[in-house]
């Protein structure tokens, strides 16, 4: 999902600091400078300053005072210190993280302390990730004046103090960064939020627009009627179109001490939360609370597509995240339920994340029969078909995912409604042609693979033809599952727009695929081509533009309402990632269905949502 190096203010950098500085970002850290520089009597709003850089970065500072806020005795460990004053500038928040490491915690919220040490920009997840830096105080000595002070009065985050403009556009001759840009809380929702970094907030009652992940983090929104989704999201819609309103939620507790709620998505927080305000790699501005609400059940089920009448096809598909058959026989069993209940037995299912017959132990293994074998049995064994399936093996660790896992796409099939044509036998690296056989499009190899020589696939699974037959009619199924979004910067990013490098290569699947269906299309102009599987982007994104390139494809699930559009959940954002699309020739009489099962619950078999497209060939 090139990066930069971050900008300083040069009034309060020499070039040698600067030197330093850079050696620190590499490894994720800003808190060094000359050993001489000092800055006495200052207090927290000088050390942030009005921009998200701090003036004093790399300073040593002497006797800041303020009011512990949290403290956090795992992970990043420290407290957060708050002056109760303020300067009253809006741009510079009154809150600032202390990071103590390994050194014992001695403060505990409602103290009263003075702090020494080194000032520091710390980069979560280091440079190359692009994060915005969290200004911090490291290598802290620390006196407790006085204990059982009240707290700062949180400030409360509510739609109506949050922008509708997501953040500044940065300079294109910086590389995007907005580092060095004075902060404009009233304008951008980014610089509210930076203002606001290391303070005490609070959110009310809100709408929980991200589940409860392992990592015991939720996220809400403080904008119900941000493009909200029909079952209580908030939809991705555009680049251009940010959902604001978006914060994660943690805990101060250890969760050994205080479970953390789990929540579905549309589930309130009723009680809202209230905690300091921490940056993290894993999705920016989050409030760690130090009282968190009670989560509401809003009663989300899980969805169940109508089976497909007997002249209608349909086909679907479903990424299973990394199945293979070391995993426990429940998640076989919830996997196979789904198929047979919430996607009503579909004629054909492409599978994505099929791992090898022992999964991760790195050992040359190729095969998936063992897999399959044990997921149709589930299958049958919920009341639904014997599925049979057609897959290429291929070659050891040649196509990305988990290290000996070997994950690739399968077609499953039910022969009691459609026929699979067998043509030749397809292997790793021979590619399936197209020809003219009875006047229609056939392949060459059926199973076969789509140009697996082509660089675009490097590293990366290439995709599975078919060519399957029903009541008579023939239908070309192409099972894909482009690269991830992996490397991309988050959506607070201190570059902005963000930096999209993953799209570059799924930008090139995406062509490969469409020169594929063309070639179809040269042969058969009325073809039944079905494209489907984990595309790894969205419906307005530019490897969807490619994949319809030319009038080849057309993406189904931009048939559903926008309130609907979705098969993922990231950051608290509901978007498209799963993709059915459809050639000229199946026409528009289809019917399409997101299933959503998965995604938006606490509980996950995987974490995407299955799709289903119904039509009549």
């Amino acid at each position: 999902m090139p990066y930069i190096s971050r900008t300083t203010r040069p009034a309060v950098r020499s070039a040698a600091v600067s030197a330093v500085v850079a050696t620190a970002l590499a490894a994720g850290l800003l808190a060094v400078g000359s050993s001489s520089a000092s800055a006495a009597g200052v207090r927290v709003h000088d050390i942030q300053g009005t921009t998200r850089l701090s003036p004093l970065a790399g300073q040593q500072v002497t006797d800041v005072t303020g009011i512990v806020t949290g403290v956090r005795s795992y992970g990043s460990k420290g407290f957060w210190l708050q002056d109760p004053k303020g300067d009253g500038d809006p741009a510079t928040s009154e809150g600032v993280f202390v990071y103590t490491g390994s050194a014992a915690l001695t403060v505990k919220a409602g103290d009263a302390v003075r702090v020494s040490g080194t000032v520091g920009e710390y980069v979560p997840g280091g440079e190359s990730s692009g994060n915005q830096s969290l200004t911090q105080i490291t290598k802290p000595t620390v006196s407790v004046e006085s204990s059982g002070n009240a707290l700062p009065a949180p400030v409360t985050v509510t739609a109506e103090t949050v922008p509708s403009a997501y953040a500044p556009e940065g300079d294109p001759a910086n590389g995007g960064d907005i580092s060095a840009l004075r902060l404009k809380p009233r304008s951008y929702a980014l610089d509210l939020y930076e203002s606001l970094e290391g303070m005490n907030v609070r959110v009310g009652t809100s709408r929980v627009v991200g589940a409860t992940d392992p990592y015991s983090e939720l996220w809400i929104t403080v904008k119900p009627h941000e493009n909200p989704s029909r079952r209580g999201g908030t939809v991705y819609k555009s680049y251009d179109d940010q959902n604001t309103g978006r914060l994660q939620i943690q805990q101060l507790a250890p969760v050994s001490e205080q479970p953390f709620p789990k929540a579905n998505v549309g589930d309130a927080l009723s009680g809202g939360a209230e905690g300091p305000l921490d940056f993290n790699q894993f999705g920016g501005y989050t409030l760690v609370a130090r009282t968190l609400g009670k989560v509401t059940d809003k009663g989300l089920e899980r969805e169940k597509t109508r089976r497909q009448a007997k002249g209608e096809l349909a086909v679907a598909t479903y990424n299973v995240e990394n199945l293979d058959p070391t995993d426990p026989q429940t998640k076989f069993d919830a996997l196979a339920g789904a198929v047979v209940s919430n996607l009503a037995s579909p004629d054909i299912l492409a599978l994505e994340e099929i791992q090898d017959d022992n999964g991760a132990k790195n050992d040359g293994t190729v095969s998936a029969e063992a897999t399959l074998k044990k997921f149709t049995e589930a299958i049958v064994a919920a009341g639904g078909p014997r599925y049979a399936w057609r897959s290429i093996d291929p070659q050891n660790n040649k196509d990305g995912g988990e290290p000996g896992g070997n994950i690739r796409q399968v077609f499953l099939f039910n022969p009691e409604r459609v026929s699979f044509t067998d043509r030749g036998k397809g292997d790793a690296t021979t590619g399936t042609g197209v020809v003219r056989s009875s006047g229609r499009a056939a392949l060459t190899l059926s199973p076969g693979r789509v140009d697996p020589a082509n660089a675009a696939w490097n590293d990366s699974r290439k995709p599975l033809a078919g060519e399957f037959s029903f009541r008579g009619r023939p239908v070309i199924v192409v099972a894909n599952h482009f690269g991830s979004k992996g490397g991309d910067e988050g959506l607070t990013s201190r570059h902005q727009p963000p930096v999209r490098s993953s799209e570059a290569k799924r930008l090139q699947q995406a062509q490969a695929v469409n020169s594929f269906v063309r070639d179809v299309r040269t042969v058969q102009k009325n073809a039944d081509v079905v494209v489907l599987g984990d595309v790894n982007d969205f419906e307005f994104s530019a490897t969807t533009e490619a994949l319809e390139a030319g009038g080849a494809l057309k993406s189904a699930v931009k048939s559903l309402p926008r309130s609907e559009r979705y098969s993922y959940v990231y950051q608290g954002n509901t978007q498209v990632l799963d993709q059915i699309l459809t050639s000229p020739g199946v026409g528009r009489g289809f019917s399409y269905d997101s299933v959503h099962i998965n995604a938006e619950f606490a509980e996950q078999n995987s974490d995407h949502d299955p799709q289903v497209l119904r039509f009549r060939p």
